[in-house]
């Protein structure tokens, strides 16, 4: 099924812009198809969405995805109304526009119930061994500290990306508290590096090769990665975006297993729930 939803998302995205090109191409031949327009116009909202989301930092885009299909929805009616018997915008219109805009809505996106035995809260979190960026491994059972862990997808991610810089401009906040911030991705550890570079804020940026500690607490996403970008150095496999807050002791203070990548735990929920446990 994350193969199917990998395939998906590259093809819809490649599909959406060569709708574009063709739209446009056919307006500068037909000064009066305008149908046309309206098919630019409904392939282009999910491109500007997608646009939108990497330019502006955006960690959480439940509400801007259903704007952008009410959008292409409103795209097509309007097209409908301007020409019923133009089919080749039409089609575009419902098979990539709007039919692509659900599926990413309502299936791409969603990955269904998600439920740890593991990572209930109460239970003390089994130890994860994790690599630094120089190479060191750290073992989550010898740092005695409270730990805020976000797994991550990978650099690729744009609403991954935005969720670590919220979380870099609470940093001084969480470490008045002692609280260990620990950022983990199955990703190459160069790209790890990469990314550890951006913040002056010193967070642990940590690697969790060949996602052992990720299947070990069941939110592993085999073949999860957009279909292509393994030319860019990433695995196929990736994880689910998972949030697990534990105190010193290495109790489960907190645990989000979102169903919705696109839905990510407000920046303050992670002050919130140290300050009730007395941390």
């Amino acid at each position: 099924m994350n193969r199917l939803k990998s395939l998906f998302l590259s093809t819809w995205i490649t599909l959406l812009a060569i709708g574009v090109i063709r739209g446009l191409w056919v307006l500068t031949q037909e000064t009066e198809a305008t149908v046309w327009y309206w098919a630019v116009f409904a392939l282009a909202s999910p491109l500007i969405f997608f646009a939108w989301i990497f330019l502006t930092n955006v960690a959480r885009t439940a509400m801007a995805s259903k704007a952008t299909f009410a959008i292409t929805l409103f795209a097509f009616i309007g097209a409908l109304a301007t020409s019923i018997s133009t089919s080749e915008p039409l089609i575009w219109i419902i098979v990539v526009a709007v039919i692509g805009s659900a599926l990413y809505e309502w299936w791409y996106s969603r990955f269904g119930e998600r439920s740890s035995s593991i990572l209930t809260v109460g239970k003390v979190l089994p130890n994860l061994e994790l690599m630094n960026t120089e190479g060191a491994l750290i073992k989550t059972n010898e740092l005695n500290k409270p730990l805020l862990l976000i797994f991550y997808r990978g650099n690729w991610c744009p609403l991954c990306m935005a969720q670590i810089k919220e979380v870099a401009t609470q940093y001084r906040e969480l470490a008045e508290k002692g609280v260990e911030i620990m950022l983990i991705s199955p990703q190459p550890q160069g790209h790890t590096a990469s990314l550890a570079q951006r913040f002056d804020a010193p967070m642990n940026f940590l690697v969790d090769h060949d996602n052992a500690m990720a299947k070990r607490l069941g939110i592993a996403a085999s073949n999860g990665l957009p279909a292509g970008l393994e030319a860019l150095g990433y695995d196929s496999d990736t994880v689910m975006p998972t949030v697990i807050m534990t105190d010193a002791h290495g109790k489960i203070l907190f645990a989000d297993l979102t169903d919705n990548y696109r839905v990510r735990p407000e920046p303050d929920v992670f002050l919130n729930v140290f300050t009730a446990a007395g941390i």
